[in-house]
């Protein structure tokens, strides 16, 4: 995609403008390095568009691909380059929550996604014990109700199916319900007093949920009302 501009802003639409190269950027920088991590975080693209894509921004210096030691496959890391566009990228999102809230559809609440966005959201250093079960019931869902995010010291993985472990902490809610608390929109309380929101379990991990599970980085971001459609 050329341009045939010498303007900066057209050279650095050159890189960046393709469908799905911003939101492969937002995955490096959230700290995707496999391919599957950041193929999870784009829902839809296909691999081989997600492979031609990762190949042209290691061309143009946005990455570095580097051979998983002993394994198959290759992890990808953000160049000084790709981590400049750190502020850019979260003043598009917040561009996006004062000006393109209306596009928002019914279908853009993805669970996948979201589990995704609360998996990373995780911090296991502020859960005591070696391993924390969080069990996620969104009753709206005719399929899948039930996630799971295992926390080990090493790190958080969600599963679709029962670890068969205690659970620590039981969150029960809608899927709109869980976005609205996580991205800002409602706090936990508001929620939980309208009975819309239930968490039960250990009571020190209740009693200090948002020290472990961190709010989204747009939560204190000015916003547009939500869409009337998605605000019933």
């Amino acid at each position: 995609m050329q341009y045939g501009q010498f303007c900066p802003i057209s050279k650095a639409v050159e890189i960046l403008g393709e469908r799905w190269t911003i939101l492969i950027v937002r995955e490096l920088l959230c700290g995707g390095r496999r391919f599957n991590q950041i193929q999870r975080g784009l829902g839809d693209i296909s691999p081989a568009l997600l492979t031609a894509r990762l190949k042209f921004l290691e061309q143009e210096g946005m990455l570095v691909r580097r051979k998983i030691p002993g394994q198959r496959g290759y992890e990808y890391f953000p160049t000084p380059a790709c981590e400049a566009l750190l502020p850019l990228i979260v003043n598009l999102g917040e561009w996006g929550l004062l000006w393109a809230r209306h596009n928002v559809v019914d279908a853009d609440l993805d669970v996948e996604l979201l589990m995704l966005y609360l998996e990373r959201s995780i911090d296991p250093a502020m859960m005591p014990g070696k391993e924390s079960i969080i069990q996620f019931k969104f009753r709206d869902l005719s399929e899948q109700q039930n996630w799971w995010l295992l926390v080990k010291q090493d790190g958080v993985d969600t599963c679709i199916s029962d670890p068969g472990r205690d659970v620590s902490v039981y969150v029960t809610c809608t899927l709109r319900t869980m976005h609205d608390v996580w991205m800002g929109d409602r706090t936990y309380r508001e929620a939980m007093d309208a009975g819309d929101l239930l968490i039960e379990g250990e009571p020190s991990l209740v009693r200090n949920l948002r020290n472990w599970l961190k709010p989204s980085i747009f939560a204190e971001a000015d916003r547009a009302p939500l869409p009337a459609r998605l605000a019933a």
